[in-house]
């Protein structure tokens, strides 16, 4: 993903549009949950909380994926960069589908520093 360019995942087009719409499958029973994403803002201000908030529709249930923002603060040390708001709702997106994959159902999850760090490896965003 843009590797050395230091320019990301640009934020182009509606944020509903930044993840398509996407089935997560249990591993546990199978059962297939229907995931769209909806937008994201910061969650500093609305819960008082030190993260960056992602909204999801899943089976049309609002839920909340919670990323902890000290993870953009070393992201941005380490590649000299912010992440774009695309790139969180990607990062969102890999942890709600983990999430859901183990049938780990909430309306709130909260991605630690350590979490979203290990994403942006495995998707190669630097």
């Amino acid at each position: 993903m843009n590797k050395g360019t230091g320019v990301g995942i640009r934020n182009q087009g509606a944020m509903s549009d930044f993840v398509g719409p996407f089935d997560v499958s249990s591993r546990l029973t199978e059962q297939t949950f229907h995931c769209r994403f909806s937008h994201l803002w910061n969650g500093i201000a609305t819960r008082h909380s030190d993260t960056v908030d992602t909204k999801f529709l899943v089976d049309g249930k609002g839920v909340v994926v919670a990323l902890a923002h000290p993870a953009f603060v070393d992201f941005w040390k380490k590649s000299g960069r912010n992440l774009t708001d695309r790139e969180a709702s990607y990062i969102a997106a890999h942890y709600l589908r983990e999430r859901l994959e183990q049938e780990d159902e909430r309306a709130l999850y909260d991605a630690t520093a350590a979490d979203v760090a290990r994403i942006v490896q495995q998707l190669g965003i630097c």
